[in-house]
């Protein structure tokens, strides 16, 4: 038998947790939208070419360029590496990439920067979302906006009609 204990911080409990409840939501909404969100992400899709982001600036006008108003500083901003070969999730997540213009399988094993936002002006509801951002080389290689809550979403970056 192991035992494994480990000492762990509040930001970190609450980053797991958020990537936890991320993954979720992806399988959630890969399973129950997916027709949907791709006839809805095929009219972004010219919208969403990688785009520099050079500061914080450019990263929440990046999203203002698809209508999300966002807290002025990131919640999170982390090194994050691309797998050599996707899991069976990271595939799932690539095909919500894929449908916006983006392809994750062309940075396999690289280092990228991830940046959450917290989104304020989600239409219709008090629930809580964040816009995650993943930037290579100061520009925008994948998206996503993704429900705090545990029967939440995740979908591209085109606002959802009210």
């Amino acid at each position: 038998m192991f035992i494994f204990t480990a000492k762990v911080s509040k930001w970190k409990c609450a980053a797991i947790a958020l990537m936890v409840i991320a993954i979720i939501a992806l399988v959630i909404t890969l399973f129950s939208n997916a027709d949907a969100d791709a006839k809805n992400n095929q009219a972004q899709l010219q919208q969403t070419t990688p785009e520099q982001v050079e500061s914080n600036e450019d990263r929440i006008a990046y999203l203002a360029s698809f209508g999300w108003e966002v807290e002025a500083n990131p919640i999170e901003t982390q090194e994050v590496k691309i797998p050599e070969t996707f899991p069976e999730v990271l595939e799932k997540y690539n095909e919500l990439q894929k449908e916006q213009g983006y392809d994750l399988t062309q940075y396999a094993g690289k280092q990228v920067k991830r940046y959450v936002y917290e989104v304020t002006n989600y239409p219709d509801t008090n629930d809580q979302y964040y816009a995650t951002l993943l930037v290579y080389k100061d520009a925008v290689i994948g998206a996503d906006i993704t429900s705090a809550s545990q029967t939440g979403t995740m979908h591209g970056l085109q606002m959802p009609k009210s």
